[in-house]
């Protein structure tokens, strides 16, 4: 059956517009409500957001919605989402929602889902809460005095803060450290830089005054440049990227080099695996991490399994096979011993651990392998099944086999924007560019034609 709501990260659109708009919303609350309230699950619900404007909005239609089912509601303020994850748990709710559309741009906003738990929701649930959305909910709404109450909460970041502290070997400081955070203006802007500083490092940051419509804007994991910049001025030691929602991580060594999620899963799968603590004897990542990943940890007795785009499927990998580390090359890393989800101020604390135990640079830490050529680009969409027409169809496979046993080749229409991305990778760097080009090129004359 398809999704008319959900995408691979929850539900995600431009802000007032379908289907992020307040009765959508709503009707989002009041569905999920009544689905936990009917199976027996308790009456508390907290909401997280990042600092998107539409977040104001998006809030109180989500409470409005809750309430009306009878559900209480705890509102915790600009937070990161592995802190909803976190406090779902420790606050003994039965729904966590976090507003915010991760590393997208202001104008987009979203709803992510948690369960009691702390994971996401289930493809199945995720199907019943939409039959619900689309059915008339007015006759099982919560009565007259049953109506929930809502409430903000004062203070839970702190218990993330030190939540995220003692994921560190106990009496490690980071004392000596210089280190440049980019909160890129998002949920993070307080979280980062106090628990960096709280563990002795002097701490730098930029991108932490956010207006509302300046999240993501040219900073955090997806635009470096200002960080490498200022990690150049301050003659930092790194710098840490996270995105709008703090859920992924990049870093940046003492010499303006980026390091991505691949290289940072690479340091934590060997360092966890000298420690003994590595489960699953491997690592899983999904389809888009570079070869050189997947030779490297072959070449220390681990493998690596991987999964379709999307931290959900990596997260169910784990759970499913037993692994506690997992993740994304764009920095989304999901260390279960810790988290349910991606969290990338955990992540960055646990190289910075290896860092300290080794007093080596980050440079030196962080490069385990040398990449294998890659090349991804996307092509924008404009409606259609343009990976079903029979001229795409036979440039991939072409691709595939000017590419061989030597490479990879891996086309797939983006789960929350109107793109194909097309990415290649492989020993040869022209051929690589040269497989890619060509896909592209015959997916945007179709996209023209049509």
């Amino acid at each position: 059956m398809s999704r008319k709501y959900f995408g691979t990260d929850g539900i995600r659109g431009k802000a007032n517009s379908f289907p992020m708009t307040p009765d959508i919303a709503m009707k989002v609350g009041m569905a999920v409500g009544l689905l936990f309230r009917e199976t027996g699950q308790g009456k508390r619900v907290v909401i997280g957001k990042d600092t998107r404007l539409s977040g104001y909005m998006l809030e109180n239609a989500l409470v409005a919605g809750f309430t009306a089912t009878g559900m209480d509601v705890f509102l915790l303020g600009p937070i990161p989402t592995p802190a909803v994850a976190m406090l779902c748990r420790s606050l003994r709710a039965d729904i966590g929602v976090m507003i915010s559309a991760s590393h997208n741009p202001y104008y987009d906003n979203g709803i992510k889902l948690f369960g009691p738990d702390g994971f996401k929701l289930s493809d199945e649930l995720e199907m019943q809460i939409e039959t619900l959305i689309e059915a008339d909910m007015s006759g099982k709404l919560a009565g007259n005095g049953e109506i929930g109450r809502a409430k903000r909460v004062e203070g839970d970041i702190y218990r993330y803060t030190e939540f995220a502290k003692r994921t560190l070997p106990r009496n490690l400081s980071l004392a000596g450290l210089r280190i440049v955070v980019d909160c890129a203006n998002g949920a993070a802007y307080k979280v980062a830089p106090s628990a960096l500083w709280e563990l002795g490092a002097d701490v730098v940051t930029i991108n932490d005054e956010p207006n509302g419509v300046n999240i993501n804007e040219d900073c955090g994991s997806t635009h470096p440049v200002g960080l490498i910049k200022k990690v150049h001025e301050v003659r930092a030691d790194l710098g840490i990227a996270l995105d709008g929602d703090a859920d992924r991580v990049l870093m940046v060594d003492g010499d303006g080099n980026v390091i991505d999620g691949d290289q940072l899963m690479a340091v934590i799968a060997e360092s966890w695996t000298n420690a003994g603590r590595l489960t699953g004897k491997g690592i899983v990542a999904t389809v888009m991490s570079n070869l050189g990943l997947e030779r490297f940890l072959s070449d220390i007795g681990l493998t690596l399994a991987r999964t379709k785009v999307g931290d959900r499927y990596v997260v169910e990998h784990m759970r499913e096979h037993g692994f506690n580390v997992g993740g994304e090359q764009s920095g989304h890393i999901v260390l279960s011993d810790f988290s349910t989800t991606g969290d990338g101020l955990v992540s960055a604390l646990q190289i910075l651990a290896v860092m300290q135990e080794q007093q080596r640079p980050l440079s030196e830490v962080c490069r385990k392998f040398e990449p294998v050529p890659q090349l991804l680009k996307n092509v924008r969409t404009t409606g259609g099944k343009p990976l079903e027409d029979i001229t795409v169809k036979s440039a991939i496979e072409d691709g595939r086999d000017r590419l061989g046993t030597a490479g990879r080749l891996v086309i797939r229409p983006s789960g929350t924007e109107p793109l194909i991305r097309v990415m290649a990778e492989g020993d040869d760097r022209t051929l690589v560019e040269a497989v890619v080009n060509d896909i592209v090129s015959v997916i945007s004359g179709i996209r023209t034609a049509a």
